[in-house]
């Protein structure tokens, strides 16, 4: 048997036996052996004990045949000609998938700062969608971090400060204690050699002494625990890692001789009672720290580890701290969720129930993907709940990059737009364009995790459009949208309403014009404070523009004066009773017909033309009909003030023929309080598509403002009036 086989094999032979399980191993060997055959690591070493020492790390943890072959062949497709489609054919479909997704997150480069830390480890996790990639990348970062110093510095520098940033506190969260302290030991040398270096020295230099008294503590526990009839316990002691007492010293501002539980021994019991009744007879023979104890059996931390803890002054006056635990606790906190899923021959196996089991087990893991409670345990089962775990929990959440290779958290279905928005609401609102991956793509596109966007912004930008609403899915991205439609909106409608104003002044024959003070003293009690906001109120017809020039030149003319205008007004009313809402000056119930050629409604300039039948075909001034009519027949018209009813008018829309095309222009006439009387729409070669709306308008205001939401729909091209 090749040499560096077997030492893979004298690992995973304690629990793998199955011979064909055993075959499909040693072929991936062989395998990888001969693909990455002349490749060398920096080491010198070939490149094949990479993949085998990660197998090893794997088997240690009672991985399963698949994982085990994944690692060996976890670099083939990325580093030599091998295909996924080779290795579903030389092995299975599980085990291309699984490389599948170790070659993606090698393929990640993060920029490591603490802000964006949690980030990244929450985009690798999601982008692994299944535990074992994971496993294998946390493996093989282990067996880098082992051979680091063949490394240049900087990189030694920037893979160390990763490993602490993303890769230490993944382990850890997974229960992998061992590998998540060795992790942080070695990186520590790399990222403070000096501070690494003191605590090593300082460790060292009373290292004989510390071993003294950690047998001596041990000595007297055993004797103590026998002597109360506690038969099968066992007991170690160790010193903590390196990393950890540096957080201690350096991150919390304690001296080395302060920290309590630097030495550590280990009671590991077969029984849950007979934890507490150690941690009572230490407690009644040893003196403990107050404030110290700690019961991680009754409340489990989130990645399943359970211990008892509490810190004693021993008889040597040394302070230890003491973890007492049974030894299925035991293999937790050196395991962690490997401890839960180890492989076991004869037993059903498949990923799913692989994936089920390990979600089942491990609360972090659970609440990290907010799993269901309920348990299940047959195959279809196992299944549907793999199937939700992806696409429910673990794409819950996408993570794409800045170009700077800032990690972004979006909710599923995010598109540039809320990217947009997240970076700044400024980036959101002059945005007209989105490159993702270096590759123009529409706003309303879905982002997925681990794309690199990038947005274009224009000074020129109109801003967002009420559109963008339907496309955004982050409440962030629609409240800032929001916000600006609002503002807009707002400053729209003061204009219109400041020049309803005017225009009403204007006929008043007034040269007086409101201020803040006359603003505020006639329309305090509508919580108006300032004529931007009486604007704004008569723009949205709140407030009429007659009230406000009434308040206004009403205590400025005389009584005559003001009796004088309410008679005109009273005549003028009067003769706008006509049902076409036509004024014709000498006439009490002329015969008028508004032109179907130009469709004139309240707001256009308008002429009247004396028909040879004696009516009067009321035109618009700008009408091309009007100009060829006969001079001698033209007579001035005017609109009434008060009109009750409604004229047709033609719209001519065109715009993109997608499906929803039709009803958005409808659902948006609707809204805007327009009926509509007829409608017809045909779509060309070049894929457009013209509607011709008739609608039923009150005057040229509205029908502006219809306009203007029409032109909001993110298909239309173009709107404008229409003849038949």
């Amino acid at each position: 048997m090749d040499l560096l086989f077997k030492s893979l094999f004298d690992v995973f032979n304690t629990y793998i036996k199955n011979e064909a399980d055993v075959k499909n191993i040693e072929k991936a060997y062989f395998y990888a052996r001969d693909k990455h055959q002349g490749q060398m690591r920096r080491s010198g070493e070939p490149y094949i004990t990479h993949p085998v020492a990660v197998a090893i790390i794997l088997a240690h943890l009672g991985s399963g045949p698949n994982t085990l072959i994944a690692a060996l062949l976890h670099d083939v497709v990325e580093d030599t000609d091998a295909t996924f489609m080779d290795i579903t054919k030389l092995f299975s479909a599980d085990v291309s998938t699984v490389i599948d997704g170790v070659t993606k997150l090698s393929k990640l480069e993060f920029t490591v700062e603490p802000s964006q830390a949690d980030n990244h480890q929450k985009m690798l996790i999601a982008m692994a969608k299944d535990i074992r990639v994971i496993l294998i990348k946390i493996a093989d970062r282990l067996h880098n971090m082992r051979t680091l110093d063949s490394m240049p510095n900087d990189r030694q520098i920037r893979i160390a400060t990763e490993t602490l940033e993303i890769y230490a506190p993944i382990a850890h969260k997974l229960g992998l204690f061992l590998i998540k302290a060795e992790l942080e030991d070695r990186a520590l040398k790399y990222v403070e050699p000096n501070k690494y270096y003191e605590i090593s020295r300082l460790i060292q230099a009373k290292k004989e002494e510390r071993e003294n008294s950690i047998n001596e503590v041990i000595e007297d526990i055993n004797e103590l625990l026998k002597d109360n009839s506690i038969k099968s316990f066992e007991i170690k002691g160790r010193v903590k890692n390196i990393y950890s007492i540096y957080k201690k010293m350096y991150l919390n501002g304690r001296a080395f001789e302060d920290i309590y539980d630097l030495l550590a021994i280990r009671i590991i019991v077969d029984k849950v009672e007979a934890c507490y009744q150690s941690l009572g007879l230490i407690h009644a023979n040893f003196t403990p720290i107050p404030r110290r104890f700690k019961d991680y059996i009754a409340v489990p931390k989130p990645n399943l580890y359970q211990s008892l803890h509490t810190t004693v002054l021993s008889h040597q006056g040394t302070l230890f701290e003491v973890q007492i635990r049974t030894k299925e606790m035991d293999e937790v906190a050196e395991m962690g969720v490997a401890a839960h899923w180890a492989y076991k021959e004869g037993k059903n196996y498949s990923k799913e129930k692989e994936q089920f089991e390990i979600a089942q087990k491990l609360k972090w893991y659970g609440e990290l993907l907010k799993m269901s409670e309920d348990a299940l345990d047959d195959d279809a089962d196992s299944q549907d709940f793999v199937e939700s775990f992806k696409d429910d929990i673990l794409n819950a959440n996408v993570y794409v990059f800045t170009p700077k290779g800032e990690v972004i958290e979006l909710p599923k279905g995010a598109t540039p737009i809320d990217f947009a928005y997240r970076i700044h609401s400024d980036v959101g609102n002059k945005m007209v364009g989105a490159t993702v991956n270096n590759k123009i793509v529409p706003i309303d596109s879905e982002l997925k995790t681990g794309d690199v966007v990038s947005v274009r912004t224009s000074k020129a930008s109109i801003g967002p459009s009420e559109s963008w609403l339907k496309i955004t899915k982050s409440s962030h991205a629609r409240n800032k949208i929001r916000t600006f439609l609002n503002r807009k909106n707002a400053e729209k409608l003061t204009q219109q309403g400041k020049d309803i104003l005017e225009k009403e002044l204007n006929a008043a024959k007034t040269d007086e014009y409101p201020t803040d003070e006359f603003t505020r003293k006639h329309f305090s009690k509508q919580k108006i404070k300032n004529l931007d906001e009486l604007f704004l109120e008569i723009g949205k017809n709140n407030i009429s523009a007659k009230t406000v020039v009434t308040k206004l030149i009403g205590a400025e003319i005389s009584k005559d004066q003001f009796l004088q205008r309410q008679m005109e007004r009273v005549s003028k009313n009067i003769r706008s009773t006509s049902e076409t809402g036509i004024i014709v000056e000498g006439l009490t119930s002329p015969q008028i017909k508004l032109a179907n050629c130009c469709n004139p409604i309240p707001g256009d300039e308008i002429s009247g033309y004396v028909s040879k039948q004696g009516g009067i075909i009321v035109h618009s001034l700008h009408c091309p009909n009007l100009a060829n009519l006969s001079d001698k027949r033209i007579i001035e018209v005017s609109w009434a003030i008060e009109i009750n009813r409604k004229f047709p008018s033609i719209l001519k829309i065109i715009g993109n023929s997608k499906p929803d095309f039709l009803f958005d222009v409808v659902k948006t006439v609707n809204a805007s309080n327009v009926s509509v009387a007829e409608m017809n729409s045909q779509t060309n070669q070049s894929l457009e598509t013209t509607i011709k709306l008739k609608v039923l308008i009150e005057d040229k205001n509205q029908l502006e403002k219809l306009i203007a939401n029409i032109q909001k729909i993110s298909d239309v091209y173009s709107v404008e009036r229409d003849t038949q």
